[in-house]
């Protein structure tokens, strides 16, 4: 033990004890400052490469147009497809409470046109005066979304570097 520390301090280097339960306990001779500095540099990377959703709201009316319906469905859409998950509502005033059908009805119908790049995480549920229901895009859509936002980023990053 004496002549690792010995060996450390001529190297000016630190003596880490990698097992201390071990028979003789097995030490490393290191730079401790920059091998911290490493793993915080590996943490700082891995989180990086983590996908965080987002999770997007889009607000629907019993008597929604037709038109309306189509823009607010299209922007939904844009939504999924960037990887961001998305909670659709219809909210209901007045009479329109004893007609939550016409809520449902929306909502399946939302389901059924995003039927190709979402899944149903949450079907339509009343909470109060708004129905609920959680749409997440499926994996292939988020695998799509991540290549595009990397390969944005590196021509971004090529364009700065020229």
């Amino acid at each position: 033990m004496k002549e690792a520390q010995e060996r450390a301090r001529e190297l000016d280097l630190d003596l880490v004890e990698i097992s201390p339960n071990a028979q003789p306990p097995v030490c490393r001779i290191m730079d401790y400052g920059k091998y911290k500095y490493e793993l915080a540099k590996k943490d700082k990377e891995a989180k990086k490469k983590q996908h965080a959703f987002q999770l997007k709201e889009m607000r629907f009316r019993p008597k929604i147009d037709s038109h309306d319906y189509g823009f607010k469905s299209k922007h939904v859409r844009e939504f999924l497809e960037s990887g961001s998950k998305v909670r659709a509502f219809v909210m209901f005033r007045g009479r329109e409470m004893s007609r939550v059908e016409y809520g449902r009805k929306i909502l399946e119908r939302l389901t059924e046109d995003m039927a190709d790049i979402a899944v149903v995480d949450m079907s339509p549920k009343m909470e109060g005066r708004k129905m609920n229901m959680i749409l997440s895009p499926r994996p292939d859509v988020v695998k799509k979304a991540q290549e595009a936002k990397k390969s944005q980023e590196s021509k971004k990053a090529s364009a700065e570097a020229s």
